[in-house]
């Protein structure tokens, strides 16, 4: 079964747009959805600097466009196209990728959440002074244990021994200065404590605008990061994106949920490398593709071509299940 991802933030790099670009229709796409996001995106993913890119009202909207319009050049013919996607997930802000994709929400529409959803994050990251670290190899239950201690947030679990903290930056500076043992600390590309209760305004905020956005119920098998589950309804879809700004990530309960439908390749759209690095770790024997540049284009289409339709009925079968 195929499966197509989206990243997260914190995957940006400065000018990672450039060579999309240079593909008919591209610089159009993304010109005409600026105006939605708020933001010159052709600017954002050629010239913009690492600072720049780094804000989160530039990050998510940045990375949802730039997965949105990779995928169209991926699947230029739309829902006939993506047929032979089995299942379909995101990262954080990606999960708002992967439910355009799904045909949840409009690429408009998704544009229109994502700079709202940046907004109000960014707003609430502004409150506070906070970050994100990730912590890498350790027992769980000791590193568990240490973030407790300092009041911290475990707001990713990522699978195969990485975990991310999150809380104040006085908070993430005593973990540097006592770390759980046997973990190395990585500091994160973000301006906030994402996915924490620090977060809690945000969803206030997207709480008034949902009612606004129509939605349509996944086209494709849609796992959540809330809890791994299988999203069978856009409404719930909708909500859990809400929700999902002030909870934790659980990338790992995602990537064991594909496994059990039967995950045989997966295609990371970009600024894709993060969640193959995730999938190889962790999924073993899943064949697995970043779409970093047009000259990935031929590799994914072969990969489609040889997992196009495989455990689609199964993954039908556990969405039924599941929902």
């Amino acid at each position: 079964m195929l499966v197509i991802v989206a990243p997260g933030q914190g995957a940006q790099t400065p000018g990672f747009l450039s060579p999309w670009l240079e593909l008919d229709g591209v610089t159009d796409r993304l010109s005409g959805w600026s105006e939605v996001a708020g933001l010159d995106l052709v600017h954002a993913g050629t010239e913009a600097s690492a600072e720049e890119i780094k804000d989160t009202a530039v990050a998510q909207p940045l990375l949802v466009a730039a997965g949105l319009v990779t995928a169209g050049v991926l699947f230029p013919d739309g829902d006939t196209a993506t047929a032979p996607v089995g299942a379909v997930a995101g990262h954080s802000v990606g999960e708002i990728t992967a439910a355009a994709f799904a045909g949840v929400l409009t690429a408009h529409d998704a544009l229109t959440f994502v700079r709202e959803r940046s907004l109000a994050m960014a707003e609430a990251a502004a409150a506070t002074e906070t970050g994100m670290a990730a912590l890498l190899g350790g027992d769980p239950e000791v590193v568990a244990a240490k973030l407790a201690e300092h009041g911290l947030t475990a707001a990713n679990n990522n699978g195969g021994g990485q975990i991310v903290a999150a809380g104040t930056l006085p908070q993430l500076d005593a973990l540097r200065a006592d770390p759980p043992a046997g973990a190395r600390l990585v500091a994160l590309k973000v301006a906030g404590a994402f996915h924490t209760t620090h977060m809690a305004p945000g969803v206030e905020r997207l709480s008034k605008l949902a009612p606004t956005l129509p939605v349509a119920d996944p086209r494709i098998t849609y796992v959540s990061n809330q809890d791994g589950g299988v999203v069978a309804t856009g409404d719930e879809l909708l909500r859990r994106l809400v929700s999902q700004v002030s909870n934790p990530v659980r990338w790992d309960l995602c990537m064991e949920t594909l496994q059990q439908l039967g995950a045989t390749a997966v295609i990371e759209l970009a600024p894709a490398g993060t969640l193959t690095g995730l999938v190889k770790r962790n999924l073993k024997g899943v064949a697995s593709l970043a779409l970093k540049t047009p000259a990935d284009l031929d590799k994914a289409r072969a990969l489609i071509a040889e997992h196009a339709g495989q455990g689609r009925e199964d993954s039908g079968q556990e969405q039924e299940q599941q929902a």
